[in-house]
């Protein structure tokens, strides 16, 4: 009796191993939420494990502390605000999340002929979408000259682990990136621990790895670009699978004044808000910092170079809406549908 009862234990602990190796183990989706960048993020996660839901916010609370330390316009102890004090000239050390963040703005900047810029702060904060109050009035076009003047990526040298300015008044708003570097960030923190199933979103910038818990990849909306503060509902629905999505629009910050909407994102090389009726532009990248500037980008510029642009891209794919008198016209990448629901 000894002996079969034995047998048959082995044997029910050889059928749980058959499940978990199988990947029918029952998994379990976690979720955890907070506030980061002045806005809130969600993270799901998938596991056959139990899960400390309390230490998984401790730890990626921390890691979004230490990256808002880091690239925070508001926070005047940041590195980057540091930096925006620096003279010309003089080396400033980067920390190792703002150097990371920099390599990727002198990329997109260089790929993009500067329809991305991270030193437009002037002008984001002469339009009153900056750290300065809102205005209720157009800024002169000479104050607009001026502050354009104080512009302009190429103007940074960078030297090992050093950045310095070669021209004064030159300043940083990574605005259009950080959320897009956060949400890397806390992907990194799970995947180092060996978590290979979760979604990542911060502000609607997304990173997607592995599969949800019904073993499908994760389903993500890009939200319908109309100018409203009410749910508008999504546009289209697509799959990631250890992909990044970010998108970037006209729809959620701007003013009116005098019949006419202005935009948040500022055309680098006008100084002016961007007037192309380019409303949304969403990117698929493998990194979300990428898609996270890429995206504001591609809402400055002209939809047909845009498409040209990506289609030369690898692991990279894009969906532009533009606005028309008869409705929405969309502009996607060779790749794009692939992605689609």
């Amino acid at each position: 009796m000894k002996t079969a009862h034995k047998g048959l234990v082995l044997l029910f602990l050889a059928c749980i191993l058959l499940l978990e190796l199988s990947g029918t183990a029952h998994a379990r989706e976690y979720t955890i939420q907070g506030r980061t960048m002045g806005t809130f993020y969600t993270i799901k996660l998938v596991s056959t494990r139990q899960q400390s839901m309390d230490l998984w916010q401790k730890q990626i609370d921390t890691r979004l502390a230490q990256v808002n330390a880091g690239l925070s316009m508001y926070d005047p102890d940041s590195n980057l605000s540091r930096f925006n004090r620096t003279e010309p000239g003089r080396l400033f050390r980067l920390s190792r999340d703002f150097a990371r963040v920099m390599d990727t703005a002198r990329t997109v900047f260089t790929l993009t002929d500067r329809a991305w810029d991270g030193t437009i702060k002037p002008l984001v904060d002469l339009w009153g979408f900056g750290t300065r109050e809102p205005t209720d009035t157009l800024p002169d076009p000479d104050a607009i000259a001026e502050a354009l003047a104080l512009t302009g990526f190429q103007h940074l040298t960078f030297e090992n682990n050093h950045v310095k300015k070669t021209k004064p008044g030159i300043t940083l708003d990574l605005g259009s990136i950080a959320k897009g570097y956060g949400v890397d960030a806390v992907a990194g923190v799970l995947t180092r621990v060996g978590i290979d199933d979760f979604l990542v979103e911060i502000g609607g910038e997304l990173y997607g790895s592995g599969m949800n818990r019904h073993k499908k990849p994760w389903s993500v909306g890009i939200t319908h670009p109309l100018k409203t503060g009410a749910d508008t509902g999504l546009y289209k629905v697509v799959n990631l699978e250890n992909r990044a999505i970010a998108t970037s629009g006209d729809y959620r910050n701007f003013f009116e004044f005098r019949g006419r909407t202005y935009s948040h994102i500022i055309d680098p090389k006008t100084g002016y808000p961007v007037d192309n009726q380019v409303v949304s532009a969403s990117v698929i990248a493998d990194t979300c910092t990428f898609a996270d500037a890429l995206a504001t980008a591609l809402v400055v510029m002209n939809p047909e170079d845009s498409l040209a642009l990506v289609d030369t891209l690898e692991n990279v794919e894009c969906l532009i809406i533009q606005k028309t008198l008869t409705g929405f016209k969309e502009f996607a990448s060779r790749g794009f549908h692939t992605f689609v629901q």
